[in-house]
């Protein structure tokens, strides 16, 4: 076999065959790179090959990738951070994810893991829960101790914590549906399946077995077909919600026509913007042989605009204040229900903020830079603004990522709403709760790289958790207690 034959290997299989080496000269090396191989395997990513570019890794298998450096390492008394390592894992997946966690603990590290899966909180020695709420709202430890605890405690955490989705009593019926046929993008076998349409999709199977190279290679692109994922936002670090979602421009609107001046006036990329930072609200110094470090403004204090232009207002905010409201406060300021009344009432941005609220991203600011949005919110900001698209079918690549339990919730009275509305929803998905309010779920695998690429089961959840024909089936019946 040569080195390219080897790197195009999948993993698992590469694996195999350095174990059946007898190579007394390099033994050392064989036995070092057999124990790297094997975690792969053991975190779930065997399916991967080693030239596969890193490009083309999710967020959960770059992060699963990383973690792969230090489960071999020999240190001790090491604080290790992880930042929501059940992304893009399906139950079966979380269980072994949690093995590696308590491994890691009992090598004698401290293991901290910011998690909502009620699954990762069980396993927990100590839990502590912040908030109350999200943005403003939050920033307090609501709650310190074990899980009985947590149960006991009436936060909102320790609420939901045993919430379970039960089976729909009805689900919708198809209204046609998208032929998909010979799909074989990377480990699909020649999938052939019909993507119902007029209803909630849910596209699920282990991580790995091939959901997003059969939905983004055959149902995304096509005509009418709007994907929401959670790639990079593309814009400047001057970007942020109200520039990206369109909200401004009415707002630049309202607040020149209030005020006789031109609209210009109010943008921080145009005639009001601070001379100083050029409408940045900070410095950005490069410092070449190391990383750049930004400073706020003297000249404007970090908000953007010129002195002259902070002496217009609208409902009594300059435009500053404006950007520095949570969305869920705007909301009621343009929609003219806040104690400023009428005189603040722009009904175009009070619609956007109202998705953007629905989303579940209401504490997010209206001036905060896209680029410190974690990857579920901006795909939930992008939904918001695809609510508006004249597409017919949405496609949602995990869109429970970074959401609370409670929030789940919202997201799928969001869902429900789109479906009602006459479009069709697909979403891949692991998350027991998206798949039990599925009108139809199609699962792949059996397993995941060459032993994925199937479709293994098509039918509502409750023939899926009756059959418990397959994985997904036997963890979706035991979560909703069938």
């Amino acid at each position: 076999i040569s080195i390219a034959d080897a790197c195009a290997m999948q993993i698992s299989d590469l694996a195999e065959w350095i174990r059946g080496l007898d190579e007394p000269s390099v033994a050392p090396l064989l036995e070092n790179l057999r124990a790297t191989l094997d975690s792969f395997v053991e975190i779930g990513l065997g399916y991967l090959s080693l030239d596969r570019p890193a490009g083309t890794l999710s967020g959960g298998e770059s992060q699963r990738t990383k973690m792969i450096r230090h489960l071999g390492s020999s240190l001790t008394d090491v604080t290790y951070v992880f930042d929501e390592p059940s992304i893009g894992l399906h139950p079966h997946d979380i269980e072994r994810m949690n093995r590696l966690l308590l491994q890691l603990r009992d090598k004698g590290n401290t293991v901290l893991v910011v998690e909502h899966k009620p699954e990762m909180i069980a396993i927990a020695d100590r839990i502590v829960d912040l908030g109350p709420g999200a943005g403003a709202h939050g920033g307090e430890i609501c709650f310190e101790g074990d899980l009985e605890g947590l149960r006991a405690s009436g936060t909102v955490t320790g609420r939901h914590l045993d919430d379970r989705a039960r089976l729909k009593d009805a689900v919708r019926n198809p209204a046609g549906a998208i032929e998909v046929r010979g799909a074989s993008t990377h480990n699909l076998q020649g999938v052939d399946v019909d993507v119902p349409l007029g209803v909630l999709t849910v596209v699920t199977g282990v991580a790995g077995s091939g959901k997003s190279s059969l939905i983004h290679g055959s149902v995304s692109g096509r005509e009418g077909v709007v994907t929401v994922d959670q790639s990079a936002i593309k814009g400047s670090r001057r970007s942020n919600p109200a520039t990206y979602t369109g909200i401004l421009d009415p707002v630049r609107t309202a607040f020149a026509k209030a005020n006789g001046v031109k609209p210009a006036l109010f943008s921080a990329n145009s005639e009001g913007a601070c001379q100083a930072c050029k409408g940045a609200g900070v410095i950005y110094t490069d410092l070449v042989m190391m990383a750049g470090v930004s400073t706020p403004c003297d000249e404007c204090e970090g908000r953007r605009y010129q002195a002259e232009v902070l002496e217009y207002r609208l409902g009594g905010r300059n435009i500053a204040e404006v950007l520095e409201m949570p969305i869920e406060e705007a909301r009621d300021f343009f929609a003219g229900t806040s104690d400023a009344g009428a005189e603040a009432k722009v009904p175009k941005a009070a619609k956007i903020l109202d998705r953007l609220a629905d989303v579940g991203v209401g504490y997010l600011t209206l001036g905060q830079p896209l680029s410190t949005l974690s990857g579920g919110e901006r795909q939930r900001v992008k939904l918001a603004i695809a609510m508006a698209e004249e597409g017919g079918v949405y496609v949602l690549d995990e869109p429970t990522t970074g959401l609370h339990l409670a929030d789940v919730e919202q997201l799928l009275g969001v869902l429900d709403r789109i479906v009602d509305s006459g479009k069709s929803v697909i979403v891949i998905e692991h998350h027991q709760a998206v798949m039990a309010h599925a009108d139809r779920i199609i699962d792949i695998g059996p397993g995941a790289g060459h032993e994925g690429g199937r479709v293994v089961f098509e039918g509502t959840p409750a023939e899926l958790v009756a059959a418990r024909s397959t994985l997904t089936g036997e963890h979706l019946a035991e979560y909703v207690g069938a």
